[in-house]
C-alpha cells in the first residue's frame, strides 16, 4: 500500500475508510461493523473516524472491528472545537482511546476551529503526543489563512489538514493545496464522491468507461494521482469497499487527467473552504 510522509517523518498511508454518520444507529450497526471488518480483511490500511461521528459510537466500531487484531490500521481520530482546551483536548483524547480500545492515536485532529484559542489545543497536542498517546497531530477543515495562524502554533509539527476535496470540489487547488505542497503537509480529502453526487456525472461515467473502470474508481484515482494528497471513502457496503479499494490499481493517463480537467474545471480565483 502507498504512504505519504507527514512532516515528522511518519508514514501515513494514502487510503483508508472514512466512518463519518456510522455508529448513529443500533440497526445499522451490525451492517457497519461487517463492512468495516470486511475492509481490514481485504487490506484497508487506514481508519479515519471522529468523537463525534455518533456521539463515539464510530470510534466504539472502530475498537471492536481492530480488537484481536495482530496488525491494527493506522487510526485517524478527531476533537470536537468545544473540547479544544488545554485540559480538554486531553479529556477528550483518553476518552477516544478508551472507545477505540488502543493506547495511542496515529493521527489526532482538531476537527474544525472553534472557539478555543489554538495555542492551547497545540499546546495539548504537544503534550499529548510527548506521553506517547497520540502519534502526530493536524486539522481538519482549516482554510490557508487558518494554517496560516496554525503555524504559528504547531512548531512545524502540523501532520495534516482533512477537508472537503473531489472532482466536483476543487477549490483548495487555487491556495491551499500550493500552500500545503511547499511545506509537506499532507491533505486528506473527505467525501471525495461527493456524497455519491459524482458517481452520476455523465463526463465522469464516459471517461470511466475509456479507462475501463467505474465512475467512484476513477474520481479516487484521480485524488491518488495529486502528490501529497489521502482520500478515506466511507461505505457500509461490502461490494462498494471492495469497488473502492480497486482505484490503487488504476494508473491515469496524461490524456485522461487532461480531460478531467476539461470536464470539472479546476478554479480561477480564491473560492472560500467548502464544509459538509
Amino acid at each position: 500500500m502507498r504512504s505519504c510522509k507527514l512532516p515528522s517523518g511518519a508514514e501515513m498511508p494514502v487510503f483508508g475508510i472514512g466512518t463519518w454518520r456510522m455508529g448513529e444507529s443500533a440497526r445499522q450497526r451490525a451492517q457497519e461493523l461487517d463492512a468495516i471488518v470486511h475492509a481490514l480483511d481485504l487490506g484497508y490500511p487506514m481508519i479515519d473516524t471522529a468523537e463525534m461521528y455518533g456521539e463515539g459510537g464510530a470510534e466504539e466500531l472502530v475498537g471492536e472491528a481492530i480488537r484481536g487484531r495482530t496488525r491494527r490500521p493506522f487510526i485517524v481520530s478527531k476533537v470536537y472545537p468545544h473540547n479544544a482546551t488545554r485540559a480538554g483536548t486531553v479529556a477528550a483524547c483518553e476518552r477516544s482511546l478508551k472507545r477505540l480500545g488502543v493506547e495511542r492515536i496515529d493521527l489526532y485532529l482538531l476537527h474544525w476551529r472553534g472557539g478555543a484559542p489554538l495555542e492551547q489545543t497545540f499546546e495539548a497536542f504537544h503534550r499529548l503526543k510527548t506521553a506517547g498517546k497520540i502519534g502526530d497531530f493536524g486539522v481538519s477543515n482549516f482554510d490557508t489563512d487558518d494554517m496560516q495562524d496554525a503555524a504559528r502554533h504547531d512548531n512545524g509539527e502540523n501532520g495534516a489538514n482533512q477537508v472537503l476535496y473531489c472532482l466536483s470540489r476543487r477549490g483548495p487547488e487555487f491556495d491551499l493545496v500550493p500552500w500545503m505542497r511547499q511545506r509537506s503537509i499532507p491533505l486528506m480529502a473527505y467525501s471525495p464522491l461527493d456524497q455519491g453526487g459524482l458517481l452520476g456525472k455523465p463526463a465522469l461515467r464516459k471517461l470511466a468507461g475509456e479507462v475501463g473502470c467505474t465512475p467512484a474508481q476513477l474520481a479516487l484515482a484521480w485524488l491518488l494521482a495529486q502528490p501529497g494528497v489521502v482520500t478515506i471513502p466511507k461505505s457500509s457496503s461490502r461490494a462498494r469497499m471492495k469497488e473502492n479499494l480497486g482505484a490503487m490499481e488504476i494508473e491515469l493517463s496524461p490524456q485522461i487527467l487532461a480531460d478531467l480537467d476539461k470536464a470539472f474545471l479546476p478554479p480561477r480565483a480564491k473560492q472560500p473552504l467548502q464544509m459538509l
